[in-house]
């Protein structure tokens, strides 16, 4: 009982958090910077591509077994559930593929460039090099820190264990967002604390402090993830949304600073967020 009454309370917070709101931002801002997409156009290419193509690939040789499976539990319902489990096991093997081969790195300078742009300089020169060019543009350099590595393998094992959860109609699939986001929500920060040069310790306690809103982001994400063909499209998406909620977090870090007061639960809603740009970047493409 004391596990179900700690899954509605972090449901409850999560819901009440609005972070949910950042991954669908992200969409928005994108569609809303022709440079930027232009700029990450050969990577959501690479991404759109490896997601039918593996998406596929699953769905005409392994989706009648798993129905008759899914029937087991979900009885007419069997082909719904079906199609979440290979929606869900498409998404661990295009999200190996993709961060192994090109999605990591692309990652980074994304998050780097949609913080530059809202004006957190000073925060992106810790871990990247920042020039102008003769045209006023800021352009990113190297990197100045060791490359993140995204993959877990604790958190793909949680992941593949709770699958079976969607063949429950419903409540089986919400419970399997929100007990994934828990990992998968401050994944998207990582390189904001590597910014911020936080230790495990600071990490976890600063993950701690936004638990529910970091679940709220994870699973909002992850769902947007296992859209059949653009899953990893909205894997770049969620990711600039990651920006716009560390930029928030920034901006209510500073002024809860200046202030001398301790503001809580401030930033983690996407309500009153600001999207304006303030620099203007330059991205090469990637």
């Amino acid at each position: 009982m004391d596990f179900i009454r700690d899954y509605i309370l972090l449901s409850r917070d999560a819901l009440l958090s609005k972070a949910w709101a950042y991954p669908v931002l992200g969409v928005t801002y994108l569609a809303s910077h022709p440079n930027l997409y232009s700029a990450l156009s050969p990577v959501i290419t690479k991404a759109v591509l490896t997601s039918v193509s593996i998406t596929g690939a699953l769905f005409f040789f392994t989706y009648l077994p798993q129905v008759a499976f899914c029937a087991l539990f979900s009885g007419p319902l069997a082909f719904v559930t079906a199609t979440l489990l290979v929606l869900s096991e498409s998404y661990v093997l295009v999200s190996v593929v993709s961060k192994a081969f090109f999605l990591s790195t692309a990652q980074d300078r994304i998050f780097d460039a949609v913080l530059l742009q809202l004006g957190k300089q000073q925060l992106v020169e810790r871990g990247r090099q920042v020039r102008s060019n003769s045209s006023g543009f800021k352009v990113l350099g190297r990197s100045l820190t060791q490359p993140l590595s995204r993959f877990s393998k604790e958190g793909t094992m949680r992941y593949v264990l709770s699958l079976p959860l969607n063949s429950i109609p419903g409540i089986g699939t919400a419970f399997f967002l929100l007990y994934n986001g828990i990992k998968a929500g401050p994944s998207f920060h990582a390189r904001y604390f590597q910014l911020k040069d936080y230790d495990k310790t600071a990490r976890d306690a600063f993950v701690e402090s936004k638990r529910g809103a970091y679940t709220a982001f994870g699973a909002t994400a992850l769902a947007l993830n296992l859209v059949p063909g653009v899953g990893l499209l909205f894997n770049i998406t969620s990711t600039i949304g990651a920006a716009l909620w560390a930029n928030k977090l920034e901006d209510t870090e500073a002024s809860s600073a200046g202030s001398g007061r301790h503001v809580d639960h401030v930033g983690q809603s996407a309500g009153d967020v600001s999207v304006e740009d303030k620099v203007r970047v330059k991205l090469d493409p990637m």
